[in-house]
């Protein structure tokens, strides 16, 4: 008698939804519980090398996306916001800019259903390559470019977006000023492209710093969108100065009237 084949679990539905990591179990009875992989500094690699590599080895979200097919521990942040926020919904057009290696693009392409009659579209953008990901149109241009808008916008379709992230992040100096500054920057590029290609009614997701976003450019949000917030996702590190700028609603550059919302800087998912 043939024995029967078991199915993988790894995701591969546009409807699936993430398993998050699991807190550790204490004790040493009632369950298994992962043991930390601890890491020996090699020769030629540095101390701080080492603890990175130790951290990124025991991270819940890091094994989780390995074990879920996802590209990214990013993916988790995505899914938790848009859990909330119900940003992407099937039929949707979704621009994701920074996207390599792919996780947000993962879970946009799911949940605006790729590929599916009447299903949405999602268009990743990146300064490096990113591996083809099923459904996902990809392409590798620098978004600093003067011409990379108008490549971009030929993509979309007549009604243009209805969602642009931005996880788009520069190289670290250890200057908190200077990251920030150029943090900011590029959330500012990725805003002035929202404006430019945003159906009404659309939204934007962008990641800044702590220390919450410019006001100039926060004063802006509010007059163009309903609502704006400040998020920080259970699966952002507690320790990173990481945060999401979410801009819902979009009026269009047309409207003149403001929206204030409080908001608190460090606000969870």
């Amino acid at each position: 008698m043939a024995r029967k084949t078991r199915k993988s679990k790894r995701c591969s539905s546009h409807i699936c939804k993430l398993q998050r990591p699991k807190p550790k179990a204490s004790g040493t009875s009632g369950g298994s519980r992962r043991l930390n992989v601890r890491v020996k500094t090699a020769r030629g690699r540095k101390l701080s090398s080492t603890r990175w590599l130790q951290r990124q080895l025991n991270d819940p979200y890091v094994i989780a996306a390995r074990e879920q097919g996802l590209r990214s521990r990013a993916a988790f942040k995505l899914s938790e916001i848009d859990d909330k926020y119900k940003l992407l919904k099937p039929g949707r057009c979704v621009v994701d800019l920074g996207a390599a290696p792919g996780g947000w693009s993962q879970i946009a392409c799911q949940r605006v259903r790729c590929g599916d009659r009447g299903g949405g579209q999602v268009i990743a953008i990146d300064i490096n390559e990113i591996e083809p990901i099923p459904g996902v149109i990809t392409m590798q241009l620098d978004f600093d470019e003067a011409q990379a808008p108008a490549r971009i916008k030929a993509l979309l379709p007549e009604g243009g977006a209805d969602v642009v992230l931005s996880d788009m992040a520069a190289p670290a100096t250890g200057h908190k000023k200077t990251d920030h500054l150029r943090v900011m920057g590029l959330c500012e590029l990725a805003l002035d492209f929202a404006y430019d290609v945003l159906a009404p009614g659309g939204h934007f997701l962008a990641k800044v710093l702590q220390g919450g976003t410019e006001r100039a450019l926060l004063a802006s949000m509010k007059r163009h969108f309903k609502a704006v917030h400040h998020v920080k996702p259970r699966a952002s590190r507690a320790d990173s100065a990481e945060l999401y700028v979410l801009a819902m609603g979009f009026r269009g550059l047309s409207h003149q009237g403001a929206y204030h919302q409080d908001y608190e800087p460090s606000q969870s998912v």
